[in-house]
């Protein structure tokens, strides 16, 4: 949803997804809050002119504050401080990302560290937002459509892709091979998805290893958003061509990322695809998948 360094100790942060109006904002201790946006005294945006004040959001309208847990901790001239709050979303950060759990109740798992954000063997990453009308799932599909390589990416034939599952936690292994640039690129790739929003894709190989953070987030019923954060390690003997591997980067992948946004944008959910018999990676997702949805 946010990187850490978008959420400035001070600073108030307006946000739209899960169909809500929400501010992000850092407490007292410089733990990072997500919460409602609108005051529940006369709603007010607390997003649009309202300031943090000693770890609390002050409302712009009245100047009622409210602390990082929501529950209001001052109304200027009330004899008793009302007992109101914002709703809001558990939170982590680390990975110099800032997570938000959008169930009712504490996560019962965690999205592990991920290394490379942090680590001096990779650049600052390449930083890719965009929306699409589109359910998130569809996003993630799109990581095991195995004819999607051939048509869009360029590679030969669908790659074979080995799936594993633990609970809420999924890897998918293959390898991705094309040419690029005149150059023939022969690469594996690990896909470690971590519940229905998180995704870290790690591409290995001889010319070019990148390790992709996906955050698929719903935006409301119909939108959603897709945050790419691309961390391309730096050439071992020629740091200095890191620069200018970002910028074939760009220009190969990020292209490729546009025209799948845009039939994305225009496509509709097929619960029953006509799937050929190569076409495994669709099937195994949605029955993953199925657990992150309320029992009916």
């Amino acid at each position: 949803m946010l990187r850490s360094r978008e959420l400035r100790p001070g600073r108030v942060v307006s946000l739209h997804y899960f169909g809500r109006a929400l501010i992000a904002f850092r407490g007292a201790d410089g733990r990072a809050a997500v919460r409602d946006a609108h005051c529940p005294h006369y709603g007010a945006h607390l997003g649009v002119g309202g300031k943090v004040v000693d770890g609390t959001v002050e409302c712009p309208f009245h100047g009622w504050r409210f602390g990082a847990d929501g529950q209001c901790v001052h109304a200027p001239f009330a004899v008793r401080t009302p007992k109101v709050g914002l709703g809001g979303f558990p939170v982590r950060e680390h990975s110099g990302l800032v997570f938000v759990h959008a169930g009712s109740d504490e996560p019962s798992w965690e999205v592990p560290d991920i290394p490379e954000t942090t680590s001096k063997e990779f650049a600052a990453p390449v930083d890719d937002t965009c929306r699409a009308r589109i359910h998130i799932q569809e996003m993630r599909e799109n990581i095991v459509d195995e004819s999607h390589f051939h048509h869009i990416h360029g590679q030969s034939e669908p790659p074979v892709q080995d799936w594993k599952v633990d609970g809420p936690f999924a890897e998918v292994r293959g390898r991705i091979r094309r040419r690029v640039l005149g150059w023939d690129i022969d690469n594996t790739f690990d896909a470690f998805m971590y519940g229905p929003g998180v995704m870290v894709v790690r591409t290995h190989g001889p010319a070019l290893s990148v390790t992709a953070v996906a955050l698929s987030t719903p935006v409301d019923d119909r939108t959603s958003e897709l945050r790419m954060l691309y961390y391309l390690r730096k050439p071992a003997r020629a740091p200095f061509l890191t620069p200018a591997l970002k910028l074939v980067f760009r220009a190969e992948a990020l292209g490729e990322v546009r025209e799948e946004v845009r039939i994305w944008d225009h496509k509709i959910h097929q619960p029953r695809p006509v799937l050929l018999p190569h076409e495994k990676g669709i099937r195994e997702l949605r029955r993953w998948y199925a657990q992150f949805y309320p029992a009916e």
